[in-house]
């Protein structure tokens, strides 16, 4: 069910908004919501079998920050909206704590849209890729040879969409493979996804900003944004929505998965989990006012459906007009 309401009334211009904001900007206290949601989100983790500290450890060993220089693009000069404080970490996503820890904060993600099913993380997770993948099944384009990911973080979102494109063209018993890129403003990120895809069954992991990408036009079937445009500014989001449009072939779509603001789950969140959450997501009166079939149509886009794809998710799809 989807609330009448457009938006929560802890986001936004609403009394309740101001004064979220008003605590977050007071330091002291800043601090400690800070603290409190990461206890929240690691406890919840591990207390549901992820292990979280153990991983972060894991790769803390491991030599991965050898890898960096592969990855890092040297010529990139990050932008203000990428340098804030951002999920309870100083460096926001460019920092090792980030990266080491991202893997197990999306499993956590998605144990906390079915609360109550007791669900393991493993089925969580692939409960949540799969029903982003059932709406491209129904909406999205009909050929797909050619997938992008942007803001595709440490790649989970990167391998479960390239692992479903390449089980229909099997099942089609085409010959040939899907060539799927994972893109992301983040070395860290990108360092730790490159390390867990050995078999390269990703063809890149590119440093690069989503908003200008300089990648050759017209070169990609699919390209999607998996719950990134809430952690964004909106201008960044239009802009990445152009350069979407620009790198699509005509009929290629552009396929988005991110919170519903209509969800009842998100509207009716208790204070202080609403509250911890604003305090990590810089962006969030941004992303939940923010009319996104708009922006899309704006950019040249068919806004083809937006549909809830679980209860705190939608999808959005736009289509790049074939003529």
């Amino acid at each position: 069910m989807i609330s009448t309401k457009a938006k929560p009334n802890w986001a936004g211009d609403d009394v309740l908004s101001r004064f979220v904001n008003l605590l977050i900007q007071t330091k002291p206290i800043y601090q400690v919501m800070k603290s409190q949601a990461r206890r929240v989100l690691i406890q919840t983790a591990e207390k549901n079998g992820i292990p979280w500290r153990e991983t972060r450890r894991a790769f803390e060993t491991s030599g991965i920050d050898q890898t960096l220089a592969a990855v890092n693009n040297p010529h990139i000069v990050y932008p203000d909206y990428y340098q804030v404080p951002f999920h309870a970490y100083d460096q926001g996503n460019l920092c090792w704590p980030a990266a080491f820890e991202a893997e197990s904060a999306t499993y956590a993600m998605a144990l906390r849209v079915w609360p109550d099913e007791g669900l393991t993380w493993q089925a969580a997770q692939d409960r949540l890729r799969g029903s982003f993948h059932e709406v491209l099944a129904q909406h999205g384009p009909a050929h797909v040879q050619d997938i992008l990911d942007m803001g595709c973080s440490v790649g989970i979102s990167t391998r479960a969409l390239h692992d479903y494109y390449q089980a229909r063209q099997n099942q089609t018993k085409q010959t040939l493979s899907i060539r799927t890129v994972g893109l992301d403003l983040s070395p860290y990120m990108l360092a730790v996804a490159k390390a867990q895809d050995p078999t390269g069954s990703i063809s890149r992991w590119i440093h690069t900003k989503a908003e200008d990408t300089g990648l050759t036009g017209a070169s990609f079937d699919l390209i999607t944004l998996q719950f990134v445009i809430h952690e964004l500014p909106r201008k960044i989001t239009q802009a990445i929505f152009k350069e979407a449009y620009r790198l699509l072939r005509p009929g290629g779509c552009l396929a988005i998965v991110d919170n519903n603001p209509q969800s009842p789950v998100i509207q009716n969140l208790p204070p202080v989990l609403f509250t911890l959450m604003k305090s990590t997501e810089p962006w969030t009166d941004d992303y939940y006012t923010f009319d996104v079939e708009a922006a899309l149509i704006a950019s040249g886009f068919e806004h083809k459906i937006t549909v809830a794809s679980d209860p705190r998710h939608r999808a959005l799809i736009g289509q790049k007009p074939i003529g």
